[in-house]
């Protein structure tokens, strides 16, 4: 078995279009929540989310092929650059065969999607692009990325909802581990701030209605969280073979050393109450890690600002480590961000290697009135500094779809 290190990062969100900056930001505890203004919400319930600002596609690529592309796939192919770029790949040196790119999207291209019904209900077929298809596709992505680079090795783009970040990195550590590549691009990108997002959204009650409050709107684990917040991005991480990136002498960030996915079997959209799926995710990527609940330093909660949601989390966590639970710095990334649907696992894993480094928690923010019944040691008083070597991320997803990924500091 290959050991699976992180030698590249890259990411576009709320917080800021480089790793650097959307650290920093999470450190300072600062919210990327605000008023939508991309487009017209004047009829929308929630008229708030976390939206990429200072992103010019055409700058980028030019015109033309900018506009070959959806929004969710302009930001996956850029976060893709920056962590081609961190990584310091030389693609001449490679095994194009075994380079492979694992990069999943929610909903996909839906701003393509609705662009096109537009015109098609206004201007007949005739009007409707040739390019729907392929720029809609949720795979889209993946292959976009994987014609950049000219990766001829195995492709993915799973769908699982809000747990692809980490459903596409865990399949990619499992790749790698049993030898069948050397380098994958992993991690999940959306754009779906859209009024037909916000309606459906907002009329299943599951959006935080805190519109004059935008920067306290997202409050995991707070007694009065009232829904998520929804945003968009991208998080994108390069693992490659230990053996590969030593090779090259590769800067390491950090090492994949668990996975563990499951499925709630119970409910489209409603997370188990008790949270039996979520235990069984993170119980298997331990065991995939050969590690004993008492060695994990560090949770990154999925922790979405939902009722149900951060509760039945909070179950799951006392379920698996028993009094330990108490113990272990639990952060909610989230309560910064919003929720990046497909996006969140790759950016909140990215944020969890940096602090694993620096071993530096950021803050669960807007956390004033904690839940009695989500009791757990949540970092709200500011970033923490303490010493870490172990980190556990969680992402769940409609459906019931559930994955956890187990990092660890690389010496």
């Amino acid at each position: 078995m290959s050991r699976v290190v992180i030698t590249g990062m890259g990411v576009i969100s709320p917080l800021g279009n480089n790793v650097e900056t959307f650290w920093s930001h999470l450190v300072e505890g600062r919210s990327g929540i605000s008023l939508i203004d991309t487009i017209d919400v004047s009829h929308s319930k929630t008229k708030i989310a976390g939206i990429v600002h200072d992103f010019d596609p055409e700058s980028r690529w030019g015109r033309k092929e900018a506009r070959k592309m959806d929004r969710f796939c302009q930001f996956a192919l850029a976060a893709a650059e920056q962590a081609f770029e961190d990584s310091q790949l030389q693609l001449d040196k490679i095994d194009r065969e075994r380079f492979g790119v694992y990069i999943g999207s929610g909903i996909g291209g839906i701003n393509t999607l609705i662009d096109n019904v537009n015109l098609l209900n206004e201007r007949g077929p005739g009007r409707v692009s040739p390019g729907l298809v392929p720029m809609m596709i949720s795979n889209a992505a993946a292959a976009q990325i994987s014609i950049r680079f000219g990766a001829l090795g195995p492709s993915l783009s799973p769908v699982t909802a809000c747990s692809i970040g980490n459903t596409s990195i865990g399949e990619a550590f499992n790749i790698i581990r049993n030898g069948e590549a050397d380098v994958i691009f992993a991690g999940g990108a959306e754009a779906a701030i859209t009024n037909l997002s916000l309606a459906s959204f907002g009329n299943a009650t599951a959006l935080s209605m805190r519109n004059e409050e935008p920067t306290l709107a997202s409050r995991p684990f707070d007694a009065k969280r009232d829904g998520f917040v929804m945003s968009e991005g991208a998080g994108i991480v390069v693992l490659e073979s230990l053996d590969h990136a030593v090779r090259r002498g590769a800067q390491i960030y950090s090492e994949v050393i668990g996975y563990g996915a499951s499925s709630d079997a119970y409910h489209m959209v409603a997370t188990h109450p008790e949270g039996n799926g979520a235990f069984s995710a993170m119980k298997n990527a331990l065991m995939k890690a050969n590690l004993s609940a008492d060695e994990v330093d560090i949770i990154s909660a999925h922790a979405t600002s939902t009722q149900v949601g951060d509760l039945s989390e909070t179950l799951a966590i006392k379920r698996l480590f028993g009094e330990y639970a108490y113990q272990i710095p639990t952060t909610a990334n989230k309560s910064m961000l919003g929720h990046m649907l497909g996006a969140a696992g790759g950016a909140e894993a990215i944020a969890l290697v940096k602090t694993l480094r620096h071993g530096i928690v950021p803050p669960t923010i807007n956390l004033e009135n904690p839940d009695p019944e989500c009791d757990l040691d949540y970092v709200s008083e500011g970033a923490r500094h303490v010493s870490l070597e172990i980190g556990l991320s969680n992402s769940f997803g409609f459906g019931g779809h559930n994955s956890a990924i187990v990092l660890k500091r690389y010496e």
